[in-house]
């Protein structure tokens, strides 16, 4: 009778060792499917982040390449402007100084591309006597140049109208990146509006 009690005894014993291996089995499980989930969790974030990021990118670079697209087209009207100007004074009214011509030919282009870009290209509303300044600055440097390097070109006989072409394309090149990163910044005008205002105060 004694014997069949132990007997009895072992079995639940046994029994309750089993199911003790199951919970464990289980837990085991759990925490190991946890710890799947953690470093899933992490990645999917990652992702999502770097879905982001990307889509940020690619928006940035359609806007810069629509923006260089109207600045191009801009340009190119006020390319238009300076070839008729320049034309009309060199050819048609036989005005042959180059130098004079261009640079009339040039303001008007630079008045017109200014107003134009600002508004469309840049859609800046800054303060627009900073951003005039800036251009003046830029074309403070780039006129120089062009006038006498269009002179010395066309003084050993370049063709005059070969010369403004060269002038304008380098023009366009410079003044995109210019007007860009430093007429139209807003951060780059309020800097310059403060620097003013603090002088004016002083």
């Amino acid at each position: 009778m004694a014997e069949e009690t132990n007997k009895g005894v072992l079995k639940n014993c046994d029994a309750l060792n089993q199911t003790e291996n199951k919970n464990n089995t289980s837990l085991n499980n759990n925490e190991n499917i946890s710890q799947s989930l953690a470093k899933i969790q992490p990645n999917q974030d990652e992702s999502k982040k770097n879905a982001i990021t990307d889509s940020k990118t690619m928006t940035n670079k359609k806007k810069a390449f629509l923006q260089f697209v109207i600045f191009a087209l801009f340009s190119a009207s006020a390319g238009i402007i300076q070839m008729l100007s320049f034309e009309c004074l060199y050819h048609w009214i036989g005005w042959n100084n180059w130098w004079a011509t261009y640079l009339i030919s040039l303001t008007l282009s630079v008045i017109w591309n200014f107003t134009f870009n600002r508004k469309f290209t840049f859609k800046s509303s800054s303060n627009v006597p900073i951003s005039m300044t800036l251009v003046l600055l830029y074309y403070c440097a780039f006129t120089p140049i062009s006038v006498f390097g269009g002179q010395a070109l066309e003084s050993v006989g370049w063709n005059g109208t070969v010369v403004t072409v060269i002038m304008m394309l380098l023009n366009f090149v410079t003044e995109f990146f210019f007007d860009k990163y430093v007429t139209f910044n807003d951060k780059m005008v309020s800097a310059c509006a403060k620097k003013f205002s603090k002088k004016k105060d002083n």
